[in-house]
């Protein structure tokens, strides 16, 4: 397990900067190996997964029951050394049931008071299952969590613990009895990463070390001090001028109002926001240091485009009416600067 970090270390020159990298390079590396024996066929998730908490995001996870989403964030919980909670979502799942709320309490003196008891959100790793199936209102009461790491009841502010990730589930078969969520709490997710069946192979590797006398449990790697210190870390990354640029003309081009691309003018609703700018920079940075690199690349944006912005565009009626997808508008906006 490594150490916490005590003192926050100044990268006043290169060489330092170089070093906490590859020590942090290393401390991911040991993190997947450790998530791998556990989650089968989901390089690609996992890996997202790790950018996002690197990048100190929330992370959006959509598919099908069984794929081992409820299991990816419990390991991570684990590995990470942080203390998690699961709430599952429900029609009447209340914003109480989230944050907490104030009881009336009489002391054996007779006098009164009001007491703050904590709700599941004061937790380091929140695992919203299934989170479209709640109504709008409790959906809304992780939107200041999430942005603020901080809540409020009864005009009184309370502070998250730190780090902080909210990693909600979404069951795209689920339609009746379900809310979609709003786009104010869509553009808080970092990613939405779609978790897809898995190869043969590793359904082979599930059947056989899922099912038998012993299962492998995940150990600790890191600890919530050292993540945070490792997010830190991440945004000292340096980043070239043609990335900048690669992120700022994807992102704009994205955008019906500002871009030349005639598909985009006319299939796209609504494109995305500085906040997409804001993802890929850092989700590049991530996507760097967990790879090896001391600086991120075009690659890692044309990586990143997919999960980053697909939940913070939006089609318009015709558009979906004659068959186009966000995957396609993407692919051109990507094709841009590839």
């Amino acid at each position: 397990m490594t150490a916490p970090i005590k003192d926050k270390p100044k990268f006043d020159d290169s060489q330092h900067l170089i070093e906490a990298l590859e020590r942090l390079g290393g401390d991911v590396t040991r993190v997947r190996e450790v998530i791998g024996r556990v989650i089968f066929g989901q390089a690609q998730v996992i890996e997202e997964t790790l950018i996002t908490l690197l990048a100190g995001g929330h992370l959006l996870l959509i598919g099908v029951p069984g794929l081992g989403k409820t299991k990816l964030v419990e390991t991570l919980g684990t590995v990470f050394g942080l203390e998690a909670r699961r709430v599952q979502f429900t029609p009447d799942l209340m914003p109480a049931d989230i944050l907490g709320s104030e009881v009336l309490e009489e002391s054996e003196t007779g006098r009164r008071s009001f007491r703050f008891i904590k709700g599941p959100v004061f937790c380091q790793l929140l695992m919203a299952d299934e989170i479209n199936r709640a109504s709008p209102r409790t959906q809304s009461a992780l939107l200041q969590a999430m942005q603020e790491h901080r809540v409020s009841v009864a005009g009184q502010y309370h502070d998250l613990p730190r780090p902080f990730h909210v990693l909600a589930t979404q069951n795209p078969l689920e339609l009746e009895g379900t809310y979609p969520l709003p786009e104010a709490q869509l553009d808080r997710f970092f990613m939405q990463v779609d978790v897809d069946y898995p190869e043969i192979e590793a359904e082979r590797q599930i059947l056989f070390k899922t099912t038998g006398v012993v299962e492998d449990t995940p150990v600790r790697v890191m600890s919530g001090e050292t993540l945070m210190e490792a997010q830190r870390l991440v945004r000292h990354v340096p980043v070239g001028e043609s990335v900048a640029e690669s992120i700022l003309k994807m992102v704009r081009a994205g955008r019906p109002e500002t871009s030349d691309i005639a598909d985009v003018k006319k299939h796209v609703s609504w494109g995305p926001g500085p906040r997409a700018s804001q993802a890929l920079m850092l989700g590049a940075r991530s996507r760097a240091v967990i790879e090896g690199r001391l600086s991120p690349s075009i690659d890692d944006v044309l990586a990143l485009a997919h999960p980053i912005l697909r939940h913070r565009m939006a089609l318009t009626f015709a558009a979906r009416s004659e068959g186009v997808t966000l995957k396609a508008v993407i692919d051109r906006l990507c094709a841009r600067i590839a």
